[in-house]
């Protein structure tokens, strides 16, 4: 009896679906995870944009209040991912912007300078803009304008420096011995200017002197003279320099 032929299907090899079905896998993973992150950063943003400039709208700035760490949903807060020194150098980048805009506001662009550097932001002041020459009294038109950067360092904890600076031409009018004396009663009036209108805490101020020495310019020419008279408000800063917010929230 002849036996027939058993015919067998040819089935098509199936296994490469396995790994295509886990790259597919891991390219959703990857998507996914990519999204909720351009989510986070957003959020990071809108929490540092808020808390900075709640220091400066009359509210209490971040390193006063101490952030509980925790937002709405459980996760960290954009406060705790951040450093002290990283707020404490934006806080004081957003003061140098306010106060520079206050001031070519009132046409004394000319005559202040304000600067961040590494002791901290430190505001210098041409003498002519709080003095009569020779003298320590604070001018009354210049009341407004120290008001007004009494009123964008409230938000700080940290201690300010009054410093005063002469040039070089010696003076012994009656009322001051020497350039060492108008330069200190100079920073101690506008120090106690700061303090008892501006509202800035007594326990934070204090001053410093040099007179002639220390100068910035030349005193060699008038031009030099006249940037050496000055007086400066100096935010001492608590914590070493760091590298700004803005390139850590991509991170």
């Amino acid at each position: 009896m002849t036996k027939k032929k058993e015919h067998h299907e040819e089935h098509v090899d199936e296994t490469w679906l396995i790994p295509y079905s886990d790259m597919l896998t891991l390219l959703l993973a990857l998507f996914i995870v990519m999204f909720a992150m351009s989510k986070v950063d957003a959020e990071k943003f809108a929490k540092v944009s808020a808390s900075l400039n709640s220091a400066f709208v009359g509210g209490t700035s971040v390193l006063e209040k101490g952030d509980s760490g925790t937002s709405t949903d459980g996760t960290p807060s954009i406060v705790e991912e951040l450093t002290n020194g990283q707020i404490e150098q934006e806080s004081m980048n957003q003061a140098k912007s306010e106060i520079e805009q206050r001031i070519n506001t009132a046409g004394y662009s000319d005559k202040i300078e304000v600067s961040v550097n590494e002791s901290g932001l430190a505001i210098n002041i041409k003498d002519t803009v709080l003095f009569d020459s020779a003298k320590a009294d604070v001018k009354e038109e210049s009341n407004p304008l120290l008001m007004q950067i009494s009123q964008s360092l409230k938000g700080f904890d940290n201690d300010i420096k009054v410093i005063g600076y002469t040039d070089n031409r010696p003076i012994n009018n009656g009322e001051f011995r020497s350039n060492w004396d108008l330069s200190a009663m100079r920073a101690i009036n506008t120090m106690q200017f700061l303090s008892q209108y501006g509202g800035l805490p007594e326990d934070k101020l204090s001053i410093e002197a040099y007179g002639e020495h220390k100068a910035k310019y030349d005193n060699s020419t008038e031009e030099g003279q006249s940037g050496n008279r000055r007086v400066e408000i100096s935010i001492l800063r608590k914590y070493p320099v760091e590298d700004p917010v803005s390139t850590d929230i991509n991170q």
